[in-house]
């Protein structure tokens, strides 16, 4: 299966943004992507809400409903399932992070609530965002198991390691990964363990805002990086998913196999 990963700078303008993720999405489209990832904050960033007057509860109100039309129509129009993220109302002052996943019908396959909160390098998200209670969340998109992955999310490997147990064979990760010290160092090695450790393939986008780095990726089961964008403001790459790769990776490295020590719920 043919997956892309689409970077760019959305901003305060919410109608704006999913212009660009129509306009991203036909290209994902006509390259033969089945399926495009788009970052988290796709449709609006935090940043709008900090620096307006319109908190970002009333964003999440206000433009919530309007992005997950817009995706599903776009979706249905293109043919093409999508993987996207806004905040979503929760009916309180924090809104939640949210990815949507919608299939090449237009259907809404899931929603993920981001579970762990960026509070972290001096941030602290969950004062105006609401953690999530409803995950993990896996979602069947072509011949892949699609686990649904919100940036902070990849620093914990035991939630990704749910995702895998529940079938996930594909890691599809929405980032609004902050620049810094080490950061993009992080990023990289983060994807490609996370890759690595649970022969799966992973497919990242990340924000280019001035805050942001950009450089989403593809890495194969075995954790090649088979594909990699820069700090382009606006860019996509395509990459083949292919099942053989797993196949391959899980009979040459058979981790998941071997395991002596299984985590289960508390």
């Amino acid at each position: 299966m043919k997956v892309a990963a689409a970077q760019f700078a959305p901003t305060a303008d919410a109608a704006a943004n999913l212009a660009v993720i129509e306009e991203m999405t036909r290209e994902a489209a006509e390259s033969g992507a089945e399926l495009v990832v788009f970052p988290e904050e796709s449709m609006v960033p935090s940043d709008a809400a900090e620096s307006g007057p319109v908190p970002l509860h009333e964003l999440a109100a206000n433009h919530w409903p309007a992005f997950i039309d817009g995706i599903t129509r776009i979706a249905s129009a293109y043919g093409i399932a999508v993987i996207a993220a806004g905040y979503e109302d929760s009916g309180t002052a924090l809104p939640y992070n949210t990815i949507a996943a919608v299939d090449a019908s237009g259907e809404i396959l899931g929603l993920y609530r981001k579970m762990h909160l960026y509070d972290a390098f001096h941030y602290k998200e969950s004062r105006k965002v609401q953690r999530g209670d409803t995950g993990p969340v896996v979602v069947r998109i072509g011949d892949f198991n699609v686990g649904l992955v919100n940036c902070y999310d990849v620093r914990f490997p035991e939630f990704i390691r749910s995702l895998v147990e529940m079938g996930a064979d594909l890691l599809s990760v929405s980032a609004a990964w902050v620049k810094g010290p080490l950061k993009e160092d992080h990023w990289t090695t983060l994807l490609r363990t996370r890759a690595i450790e649970n022969t799966c393939w992973v497919v990242a986008s990340s924000l280019t805002t001035p805050d942001c780095i950009g450089m989403s990726m593809a890495v194969d089961p075995l954790g090649v990086v088979r594909a990699a964008l820069g700090e382009e403001e606006r860019s996509m790459l395509v990459v083949n998913a292919d099942k053989d790769r797993i196949d391959q990776a899980r009979t040459v490295l058979p981790v998941l196999r071997n395991r002596r020590i299984i985590i289960g719920p508390r």
